[in-house]
């Protein structure tokens, strides 16, 4: 994506990308056994995709991804809330980074030729 080293413009290369690559920035490790079943190391978080924190104040928390923000690179969690001074709960954003996928959300059937695409190269024996 960028070739300078450069932290402060690594970073605003990362602000200013484009959805269709912050949706691959957007990718977190999957569990061990999924890991073996679908011959990837990780995914992009989505929408109903149940997650473990991994890092951080909720730390062996899971639950299920309720919202994606893409322009700011976060996901928001079911079950990882913080209350306002208000009394009002909202909810905590954390990085995909921190994230776990324990149980990917298959509905979408591109998800699933992204997952049979690299099953298929891995029986073939190209990669």
């Amino acid at each position: 994506m960028m070739k300078s080293k450069r932290p402060g413009k690594q970073r605003k290369a990362m602000y200013q990308a484009p959805l269709h690559m912050k949706h691959k920035l957007m990718s977190a490790h999957l569990s061990r056994e999924l890991r073996k079943q679908m011959n990837k190391r990780s995914l992009p978080v989505r929408k109903g995709d149940e997650v473990k924190v991994m890092r951080g104040k909720f730390k062996g928390t899971t639950g299920k991804v309720s919202k994606v923000d893409l322009s700011k690179l976060k996901a928001y969690i079911e079950n990882v809330k913080r209350k306002k001074v208000s009394g009002e709960e909202v909810f905590v954003p954390i990085h995909p980074s921190k994230l776990m996928i324990t149980n990917p959300n298959m509905d979408d059937p591109k998800r699933k030729r992204v997952v049979d695409r690299k099953k298929k190269v891995k029986k073939n024996g190209k990669a």
